[in-house]
């Protein structure tokens, strides 16, 4: 196993993004810290009282008792949570992730000097790793490079990818894509940037009732032009928290899009909101490997068919495994509709999908009103539901009502 003293450092900064819920308010404390040992208690109320916090508070409790706390009381500047004991502790990372005020510092403390855990930690946006018996001085030495910046620049801490790829055509990839950056925005109160790449035949603004524009092919022709003021006149406001970067081409236009252009676009946008959900077609993914490997969920949407079935086992294959900063889950849309192969024929083509959706024949009426109508149906507002709870690692707590419902 190899030595480690501390997690590579991982870039925040004061945020810039629109999600207003998250980051109008100053932070509440400059530290504090929720540990389950006293020991390691004392080593860091030493560390906050040395670095001269004033505003500082030392807790017991783990990073479960911070998840409930810290929205009630405020976030302060700089966050220590303990994991011990916790047998997986990403799901509780990035529940913490989900709700943290971007401008808060996360420092994790744990039992486990693992690399594959620091890797994972640092991919989910964690500041810095610590395994006891906690050094006093090397806490101290973090915070204090942390507060002065006395590190190297780092870029700023991004929200999170979120790619919708359909297997084929028909499979409702639009509606789930805009659905859930609806979700997202409206139920959850976060800031969603909704990005459609179909430049020609793109249906996002039609959904969402907004008005496409030329601003993306002009940010895709010329990224160093996206700024605070492209962001302002380009991005389409949907709602306050939701904004649609998208655009209808005339046809007898040929506009082809770049690989790299387009990954600079999404690092650029992603210091700006806490979601950025990207309505993809299959023939950009299948041609942008590198797209498909920066650290995002991929949602590989398919219906019941025997096609998208065989499909989806092509795809799989396509993306490779999970790793820490990139998974694929797939979204069964349109459950026991007519035609759809009998599920037990499936699960001998491929693994059961994470997330299902049942057939709801009023949500293809809805459809043609729009993303609103769309979210009255029954069966997409519960598929939304447990599909965000599974991109902010929170799955677990889905009631097991509604788990049965969309899952069947």
């Amino acid at each position: 196993m190899d030595t480690l003293v501390t997690v590579a450092d991982v870039p925040t900064t004061a945020d810039t993004s629109t999600d207003a819920v998250l980051t109008t308010a100053a932070p509440a404390l400059a530290a504090m810290a929720y540990l389950l040992d006293a020991d390691s208690e004392g080593a860091v109320s030493a560390c906050f009282s040395d670095l001269g916090f004033i505003d500082r508070d030392v807790r017991h409790g783990s990073i479960d008792t911070a998840i409930e706390e810290l929205p009630r009381r405020g976030w302060p500047r700089f966050l220590i949570v303990d994991i011990s004991g916790i047998g997986d502790p990403l799901p509780h990372i990035n529940r913490l992730a989900e709700i943290c005020n971007l401008e808060t510092e996360v420092i994790v403390v744990g039992e486990r000097n693992d690399i594959v855990l620091y890797r994972a930690l640092k991919a989910a946006g964690v500041a810095e790793y610590f395994y006891k018996p906690l050094v006093g001085k090397l806490i101290g030495r973090a915070l204090d490079e942390i507060a002065t910046g006395g590190r190297n620049p780092q870029p700023s801490r991004s929200g999170m990818l979120v790619f919708v790829v359909g297997v084929r055509g028909g499979v409702g990839v639009t509606t789930i894509a805009t659905s859930l950056a609806w979700y997202f925005a409206e139920i959850r109160q976060r800031g969603v940037l909704l990005l459609d790449l179909d430049l020609y035949a793109g249906d996002a603004a039609l959904q969402l009732d907004a008005q496409p524009s030329h601003a993306l092919r002009e940010a895709l022709g010329d990224t160093k032009r996206i700024d605070e003021l492209f962001l302002e006149r380009g991005v389409a406001p949907v709602t306050e928290r939701l904004g649609l970067l998208a655009g209808v081409e005339p046809l007898s236009d040929r506009v082809m899009l770049n690989e790299d252009a387009v990954m600079q676009l999404l690092d650029k946008i992603l210091a700006h909101y806490r979601y950025v959900v990207v309505d993809l077609p299959a023939e950009i993914a299948l041609f942008f490997p590198k797209l498909l490997h920066m650290p995002s969920t991929l949602l590989l949407v398919s219906d019941g068919s025997i096609a998208s079935t065989r499909e989806v086992a092509r795809w799989r294959d396509f993306i490779g495994p999970n790793t820490p900063e990139r998974r694929l889950l797939h979204v069964l849309n349109k459950k026991n509709a007519a035609g759809a192969l009998p599920e037990e024929e499936m699960l001998r083509v491929i693994p059961p999908p994470d997330i299902a959706i049942q057939w709801d024949r009023h949500i293809i009426a809805a459809a043609a009103l729009g993303t609103k109508s769309v979210q009255q149906c029954s069966a997409i507002r519960e598929g939304m539901a447990a599909l965000s709870l599974r991109l902010s690692g929170a799955a677990d707590e889905l009631v097991p009502s509604l788990w049965k419902r969309v899952f069947g």
